[in-house]
């Protein structure tokens, strides 16, 4: 996989991605976190590519200007944490402290050292309501594991394995706890029949307003970088 940039004010980031199956180019813009992705048989010259995103410029930036803007993580900056929308500012002291509208980190990296704190909190956080949830269907889960998914948001294997985004310790808690409640569902129906909505409902009530939360504005966590733009 090699990077490239549209030229122009400001560059845009191109993803040059290389597929056997491949046979014709094709041009993606995750809707998460605004990556352009060019998928290119293996023999064709990069510069193909390269001209084919020229072609589509417009289209391109069009569909930029309409996603969120990236947020550099730092001092001075603001970052929901469990909705609440707080700045980052400089700490007295080593570690992070949460106040209820700012995040005090006492380091010279602030993006790392903040990581590192949503996504202990995030597996508190998810632990805890997995194990209510869990508990109140009867079954156990092996395993949860946090990733930084672009596709979605948690997951249950045929194994029992959790895995959620720990970008979600950025949402509302409430949509924490539907993330949860409709994982650990799974345990008990691995589909999304009726059956497996009744269970959802039962152990968490009406999800109408987390799932609207999600599709309307979860994107928009990914926007948030924790590493250079």
């Amino acid at each position: 996989m090699s990077a490239y940039h549209l030229p122009g004010d400001p560059p845009v980031p191109l993803i040059l991605r290389r597929s056997a199956r491949a046979k014709r180019i094709s041009l993606r813009i995750s809707a998460l976190d605004g990556r352009v992705t060019l998928t290119l048989p293996k023999r064709l010259a990069a510069r193909e590519a390269l001209d084919f995103a020229a072609e589509k410029e417009p289209w391109i930036r069009d569909h930029l200007a309409r996603h969120p803007v990236p947020v550099a993580v730092g001092f001075g900056s603001m970052l929901p944490i469990e909705g609440v929308p707080r700045r980052i500012v400089p700490g007295s002291a080593r570690g992070v402290k949460l106040a209820e509208d700012a995040v005090a980190i006492g380091s010279s990296n602030p993006a790392k050292s903040l990581q590192r704190y949503l996504k202990e909190l995030a597996r508190d956080r998810l632990a805890e309501r997995s194990d209510h949830y869990a508990a109140q269907v009867g079954r156990a889960y092996a395993k949860l594991s946090l990733r930084d998914t672009r596709s979605r948001w948690g997951s249950c294997s045929s194994a029992g394995t959790l895995m959620y985004s720990w970008r979600l310790i950025l949402a509302p808690r409430e949509v924490l706890s539907y993330v949860a409640a409709h994982e650990v569902a799974h345990l008990v129906e691995m589909n999304h029949s009726a059956d497996f909505w009744a269970v959802v409902a039962k152990i968490y009530g009406d999800s109408t307003v987390p799932r609207r939360w999600l599709r309307q504005e979860g994107g928009g966590l990914h926007r948030y970088r924790f590493e250079p733009l």
